[in-house]
């Protein structure tokens, strides 16, 4: 039986930050503070449980429906997550046919009943992975509804993100699990399907029991709030764990602010905390073995030192734990934990960590709604996993970025490249979403700097972190936060690079001798325009730089670190396709000239950026 529920828990952090109600842009945000009791049959691989939501509807509409994931039904023959897999151009390899192939026993579902709102009963249907519900009476702006249900379901076999025994041996990788409310915000409902890409929820409180057989070790989201009754490594030291008097344990997790909850669950878990000096823990749980235990033992030394330098790099980290969980099917983000697959190299484990971990800012904090601004989160979490992995396990020289740019410009000379404005689920190929959402959205970042410099671009992730954390910011909001930093127009940047597929393509069309002095002429070939850094290297081995911002800019880049000493500084119009420039110095006196040797602007064709003279 399912005991009663108390009161919503109310976390301390929700009181801190003031509520989830905000008042910026004409913009506002919803909340939610759920409380679930489930209990798992871990002969069956089905569970039961409950559900009380309260839903703060704090926007200026009147709701007269809502909507709930109901993410495993797409592990079903025929789901659109199936033939979505089957059909497009080149399936995930994870999933191909699979899902097709599922027996009765194999799938996944989740099915809602006894659903109510303020007490009384609401009408429902099933759609795939969506619930749609009709309520019984509207919910008012600036008002609260209590939501109640029950729950079933069945753990489907692993295959994308959740699942049951992993190919590694895992039970339970417990992501998507429960009926989830979907987003509603200044654009409406965000009840997408679940085709297989990306999340957007509604931070809240969590108050979760885990009911489930007395061995299993469960990790991942939130705070276990009866350490020293459950063991499993979570009690106090020098703690007698009590022997529970049935065959299973009731686990109780809070999660305060926090707009998922995950779970992992296995017998065979080795449980290792490791405690940092600003008292943020830090969990790992895998299962040990040949291909596992020393590579986790290693990662003990590099989830903290990443927490750190993502802390000071790109904002403080929130929360007080944080858990790296054996399972899923590669590597997934989620509250306070990550699912990763455990039989790696320690490159692959520590860059597979750092990855995820990254994600914790924006997809945990930022969460900008993934389905429309995928970029936003993979590709701004790869440009910080870059950094951090080229910080605290360095593995070779250079541009730590150079994977992004490659990937990028593979793509664009594809023919496939879709634009950046394109909904995840909705890209034609998953190698045009990929390139584009992890690649392409790193380099974004990375060519930033560029354009208005890599410190003021640091400053402004920084503002940008501190100024929308738990608040969704969109595209608009990150490029006002730059322009604001750097004093420089950025609309262009954001119109050509996000919602255009127009590529850049710099070229030194000509150097010749004129007396004294130096001709250069320039051109732009691609259709996108570009500020430019052109640096002059002579035989005496000093260097000088012309800098051409654009005139759109309405500004430009203070001097860089490490930057040879600018000569000249000129705008470009970028109506016009070539720029000649006269430089003094004889010609026989100049080595080389290039464009942008810092290779951080993303040139298609970078062998005419440079001549040899």
């Amino acid at each position: 039986m399912l005991n009663r529920f108390k009161k919503p828990f109310l976390g301390l952090f929700l009181c801190l930050l003031g509520g989830l109600s905000f008042a910026q842009s004409g913009r506002f945000q919803q909340s939610v503070n759920y409380e679930m009791e489930v209990f798992m049959d871990v002969e069956t691989n089905q569970y039961e449980g409950k559900q009380k939501l309260v839903y703060s509807n704090n926007s200026p509409d009147t709701l007269h429906r809502v909507f709930y994931h109901l993410y495993y039904n797409a592990f079903q023959p025929g789901s659109m997550m199936d033939v979505r897999s089957r059909t497009i151009a080149d399936p995930d390899r994870r999933v191909g046919d699979r899902i097709a192939n599922l027996s009765p026993e194999e799938i996944g579902y989740l099915h809602v009943s006894n659903l109510t709102v303020n007490g009384k009963p609401a009408q429902a249907v099933e759609v795939g992975t969506i619930l749609e519900v009709n309520l019984p009476e509207p919910i008012l702006p600036n008002s609260q509804a209590v939501l109640e249900l029950d729950f079933n379901g069945q753990v489907p076999i692993q295959i994308r993100r959740s699942g049951r025994d992993s190919a590694e041996g895992v039970r339970y990788s417990m992501s998507q699990w429960y009926p989830k409310l979907a987003n509603y915000d200044e654009q409406g409902w965000h009840a997408n399907p679940y085709i297989g890409r990306e999340f957007y929820g509604i931070w809240g409180d969590f108050d979760v029991k885990i009911t489930i057989d007395k061995t299993y070790t469960i990790g991942g989201t939130g705070y276990l709030q009866n350490p020293n009754e459950i063991g499993h490594g979570y009690e106090d030291a020098g703690v007698i764990v009590p022997e529970p008097a049935g065959n299973t344990l009731t686990w109780h997790f809070k999660a305060p602010m926090v707009h998922d909850f995950m779970w992992g669950a296995d017998p065979k878990y080795q449980h290792d905390k490791v405690v940092m000096d600003n008292g943020i823990t830090v969990h790992h749980f895998f299962i040990p073995g040949e291909k596992t235990s020393e590579n986790w033992e290693k990662l003990k030394e590099f989830t903290p030192k990443a927490i750190a330098y993502m802390s000071e790099h790109f904002g403080q980290y929130p929360y007080k734990q944080f858990s790296v969980v054996q399972g899923g099917d590669g590597g997934m983000e989620y509250a306070m934990s990550t699912l990763v697959t455990g039989e790696r190299s320690l490159p692959s484990l520590v860059g597979v960590m750092v990855h995820e971990l990254a994600h914790s800012w924006y997809h945990g904090v930022l969460a900008t709604n993934e389905s429309l601004y995928p970029w936003m989160d993979e590709g701004f979490t790869s440009y910080a996993t870059n950094l951090t992995m080229g910080a605290i396990f360095p593995r070779r020289e250079g541009n730590v970025h150079q994977g992004s740019y490659r990937g990028y410009i593979s793509l664009a000379l594809s023919g496939l490249e879709e634009p950046m404005s394109t909904h995840s689920d909705h890209y034609h190929t998953n190698r045009a979403y990929s390139s584009a959402a992890y690649s392409k959205g790193a380099v974004f970042m990375e060519q930033l700097g560029y354009v208005i410099g890599a410190d003021v671009r640091d400053r402004g992730l920084l503002r940008y972190f501190n100024t929308w954390k738990f608040k969704h910011p969109n595209v608009n909001d990150l490029i006002r936060i730059m322009e604001k930093e750097s004093g420089i127009e950025l609309d262009w940047y954001k119109e050509y690079f996000v919602y255009s597929t127009k590529t850049i393509d710099y070229a030194i069309k000509e150097v010749k001798a004129n007396g004294d002095k130096t001709e250069l002429t320039l051109q732009r070939i691609g259709l996108m325009p570009m500020p430019l850094d052109v640096v002059i290297t002579y035989k005496d081995g000093s260097q000088e730089m012309i800098y051409l911002p654009l005139v759109i800019m309405r500004g430009e880049k203070g001097e860089e670190a490490g930057a040879p000493k600018r000569i000249h500084t000129e705008d470009w119009p970028w109506v016009n396709l070539e720029k000649t420039l006269v430089i003094d110095r004889k010609m026989d006196s100049i080595k080389s000239i290039e464009i942008d040797p810092s290779k951080r602007l993303a040139d298609v064709q970078p062998e005419n950026n440079k001549v040899e003279l």
